[in-house]
């Protein structure tokens, strides 16, 4: 999920050659449900949307979650370290998605 506009989000699928589906919240009406979203009144912007990821299987069930309440701690070594879990958390989707034995597990670095 985006708060960058659809249109931006297209560009960006295309530019990248992206096969999946990115959401767009623009209007930022779901980001506050999943916690991503900032109200700051000094801010120029106002509401923006936090760095967080999801992973939603098909069935609509959060299957990782990390927000981060400062996106330039993408920047740290130590949080890009954290990410690994939501690489293990595709993994398991696609291997689920491959084989269809059931619902994947629960990623174990869920925050």
């Amino acid at each position: 999920m985006s708060a960058d506009h659809a249109a931006t989000l297209e560009a960006f699928t295309k530019q990248n050659k992206i096969n999946y589906l990115l959401l767009s919240d623009f209007r930022r009406a779901m980001l506050p449900g999943y916690d991503a979203l900032v109200t700051d009144e000094k801010s120029p912007i106002f509401r923006y949307a936090k760095r967080a990821y999801y992973v939603i299987d098909k069935n609509g069930v959060v299957r990782y979650m990390k927000v981060m309440e400062n996106p330039p701690d993408l920047l740290d070594p130590a949080a890009r370290a954290g990410l690994g879990d939501l690489v293990g958390a595709l993994v398991a989707m696609a291997i689920h998605a491959r084989d269809q034995a059931g619902p994947p597990p629960l990623a174990a670095g869920r925050s």
